[in-house]
């Protein structure tokens, strides 16, 4: 334990291939650029081989993407780029999505509009659950799970759905801090196969938490799941929600920095499907997954952190893209929870 800058902090040495190094401390001061090249290519280099888990395939072109793509961006909120492996291959975002969708509602409506409308909690049934709208009549939703998802699309102000997509795609890309476009063939198989969904928002819509078109929803939501992004895009829009709000690489204030923290508790209860519990157990990280491959971790203040990799688990989270993100984060103390004791 020591003292820099007049901050009391914590020193960690991280084993990395048989060397110590110094890693983060737990009181403000970011990671060195030594301890995060070291975590990132530690992790990628263990979980490489890894052969566990399978591509998602109930929406088939997902079945098709390279299952070997496996990739890990770490942004710090200073503004520098850490990457190891393939961080040019795009994936389709899927429900990572929900979060930036979520967060534009909050952006035009305020941060009540989503208690009020479907609720925050975590619904404790899978994410396209059917049974749990009919449980609460919709009202115990979240933005996260497919339902709260689809309403929440529906709430983006505008006066048709090419309006409202404009809006939500150049939100993506103010996060994205580049323009980022749909993967056609993803779109063109989900909306073949989105019967569910379109079930899904009709149900909300019939217990008046939907306001707007189902159909309209629906699409528009299919198409957001559809966007294609590299794991430096994902970091990137990760880091923007580290840094209050504020786009670390471009500087461009991508959302209003008080709706923030509601956007990261949303993420830590629901953020990785039935799963969401024990990521926040084991990492403390707000963190979103999505069936694509991708997952996008926040330590507040310190650093966003993705990683693309397919195969999934049980649960539908990327097997590889947990275990790095996990490891790195604990070689550099990105746990929010993690604290040193006051020294009087």
């Amino acid at each position: 334990m020591g003292w820099v800058a007049g901050k009391r902090v914590l020193s960690r040495m991280v084993l990395v291939g048989g060397l110590l190094v110094s890693g983060l401390t737990l009181a403000g001061e970011l990671p060195s650029a030594e301890a995060i090249r070291a975590a990132l290519t530690q992790a990628h280099e263990r979980y490489q081989g890894l052969d566990e888990g399978a591509n998602a395939d109930y929406i088939p072109a997902l079945a098709k993407v390279d299952s070997d793509i496996f990739g890990i961006v770490l942004v710090t909120v200073d503004g520098r780029v850490f990457s190891v492996g393939d961080v040019k291959s795009e994936v389709s975002i899927q429900s990572i999505s929900k979060v930036f969708t979520m967060a534009l509602v909050m952006e035009e409506k305020g941060v009540a509009a989503l208690p009020d409308t479907m609720g925050v909690d975590a619904t404790g049934q899978p994410f396209n659950s059917i049974h749990a709208i009919e449980q609460y009549r919709g009202a115990e939703m979240n933005p996260l799970v497919n339902a709260g998802a689809i309403t929440a699309t529906s709430m983006v102000q505008g006066r048709n759905a090419d309006t409202v997509w404009k809006k939500i795609l150049g939100f993506y890309n103010d996060f994205a801090g580049r323009k980022l476009t749909v993967q056609d063939d993803i779109y063109a198989s989900e909306a073949a196969t989105n019967q569910r969904n379109q079930a899904i928002a009709h149900l909300m819509h019939a217990y008046g938490h939907l306001q707007g078109d189902p159909v309209q929803a629906t699409d528009i939501y299919t198409r957001q799941c559809s966007v294609g992004v590299n794991a430096r895009d994902l970091a990137v829009m990760a880091a923007s929600l580290a840094n209050g709000g504020v786009n670390p690489v471009t500087g461009k204030a991508v959302m209003t920095a008080a709706n923030v923290p509601e956007v990261l508790a949303v993420m830590a209860t629901a953020g990785l499907y039935d799963d969401a519990g024990k990521w926040l157990y084991a990492t403390g990280l707000p963190a979103k997954s999505g069936v694509g491959g991708g997952i996008i971790a926040v330590s507040p203040g310190k650093f966003g952190i993705a990683a693309i990799s397919p195969p999934l688990d049980a649960a539908g989270n990327s097997v590889r893209g947990q275990k790095a993100i996990a490891d790195i984060s604990a070689a550099l103390g990105g746990n929010p929870y993690e604290v040193v004791p006051y020294q009087r």
